[in-house]
């Protein structure tokens, strides 16, 4: 239920068109590590974990088990990314494949490639020079900003309902890691759901930490991640059965 479109179930069974999500690996790897960093057991906890670089999803893991996540079919589903659109209402992109006059690859491109905070700012999918022009005055990197944070934002809350709650969020990759604007402002709000953000801890990049605050009921970590490790252990495991 939760993978599913709701298109005719025959497209499913034919073609196997469902979400399957992407950057697995990566939200296995920070699950699982946050639980021992923090001491606890992965099949106790409801984790959010935000795997935000150019390419962006988010994941809901509950009690050691994905039960979402915001790719799709493909990458281009879910959050705001560097060059992708993320969500978008699908009569919008047939509308505009008739005023551009795009064929389906070259619409497919133009969302994967074109859009996203790149369309938005006109000037790069790098989140490091958008921030850097926003704190010059740049209103649209301004507004790519707030977009971005906001879907993230919208993301955590939708999983947390999901889940019944959540215990853990998770920030990794690029910017994940090392943006501290990002993760303050997504987390910004989120006080009704027990988050409590400590602006001081949260001066940190590329190393595991606890963001949040010591009485937030919700404990923010930054996880850098390791697919590598993930699939040498994954390989290790098959090569023992």
């Amino acid at each position: 239920y939760a993978y599913l479109y709701a298109i005719p179930y025959e497209l499913y069974e034919k073609y196997h068109v469902r979400r399957y999500g992407f950057h697995g690996t990566s939200h296995r790897y920070v699950s699982q590590r946050v639980c021992e960093f923090l001491g606890r057991d992965i099949n106790t906890q409801r984790i959010i974990t935000c795997h935000i670089g150019n390419g962006a999803s988010v994941s809901a893991v509950k009690f050691g088990k994905c039960v979402d996540t915001s790719m799709g079919l493909t990458p281009l589903a879910g959050v705001m990314m560097g060059s992708r659109s993320g969500d978008i209402d699908p009569s919008a992109v047939t509308f505009l494949m008739e005023k551009l006059g795009k064929k389906p690859q070259e619409m497919a491109d133009f969302l994967n490639k074109e859009s996203g905070v790149l369309g938005i700012t006109g000037i790069s999918s790098d989140m490091r020079e958008i921030e850097s022009a926003a704190e010059e005055g740049n209103e649209r990197a301004q507004l790519a900003l707030k977009m971005y944070n906001y879907r993230i934002k919208k993301y955590i809350g939708a999983y947390a309902a999901a889940m019944g709650g959540v215990d853990i969020i998770v920030w990794t990759a690029g910017v994940g890691e090392n943006q501290i604007g990002t993760r303050l402002e997504s987390c910004s709000g989120l006080e009704f759901l027990g988050v409590k953000m400590d602006a001081e801890a949260n001066k940190v990049r590329g190393e595991e930490a606890i963001i949040s605050a010591p009485d937030s009921k919700v404990t923010v970590c930054v996880i850098p991640t390791d697919e590598e490790l993930m699939i040498a252990k994954d390989t290790m495991n098959l090569l023992q059965k």
